[in-house]
């Protein structure tokens, strides 16, 4: 795991997502998240269906936010699960070994440490800058992706209000991947942008 991971935002708009997926998709994205907090169950499963086939065609992982059912239901290759969501643990016994599991570790070191015993496939850290998207403290010090490397033998995560500039420090600092919603999505060319993300791994 090490690139761009891109996670989606809250679009009903099914043609507008897949048009700006596969857009970020040909910038070099490694990996997407579907994360679509208000959508109704049906257009959940419209729109995972539409993008995991995408992905497939892209030979890229597909990641379904929170519900563990749909991607059981679509043989999504993983889920990632957040603080409020069940544990890493039940969600582990529920998709087998062979599923991406993520936890959300927000800036905290332990968690990464307790996501890494109960089964997790990557941990996630942040806000460590404001986001357009996602509201949340920032309070996560870019010291915690040392200081996870160091301790936790699992590829990290970057989120929140990543930027390509903001990414920087912390791409330096060890992240293996840096997730980004509207950097992304609401970018006027997003191929352009997903590019610039992959660039600052490739200069590492």
């Amino acid at each position: 795991m090490k690139g761009l991971y891109i996670v989606t935002p809250d679009w009903d708009d099914t043609a507008r997502l897949l048009e700006v997926s596969e857009q970020a998709l040909q910038g070099g994205a490694a990996l997407l998240q579907y994360r679509h907090k208000t959508a109704d169950a049906a257009l959940r499963r419209e729109q995972a269906e539409a993008l995991l086939a995408l992905c497939r065609r892209y030979q890229r992982p597909f990641i379904i936010n929170d519900y563990v059912d749909l991607c059981l239901a679509l043989d999504a290759d993983g889920i990632h699960v957040g603080g409020t969501d069940a544990s890493v643990a039940e969600v582990r016994a529920l998709v087998g070994p062979d599923k991406i599991v993520g936890a959300s570790c927000y800036g905290d070191l332990e968690l990464a440490h307790a996501a890494q015993r109960t089964g997790a496939s990557y941990v996630a850290f942040g806000g460590f800058y404001p986001s357009r998207v996602k509201k949340y403290p920032v309070t996560t010090p870019v010291d915690i992706v040392t200081r996870s490397n160091a301790e936790v033998a699992l590829p990290n995560v970057v989120i929140g209000g990543m930027t390509q500039e903001n990414a920087i420090p912390l791409i330096a600092a060890g992240a293996d991947m840096v997730a980004a919603i509207s950097s992304v999505y609401l970018a006027q060319d997003p191929t352009a942008a997903a590019r610039s993300f992959v660039a600052l791994f490739d200069s590492r």
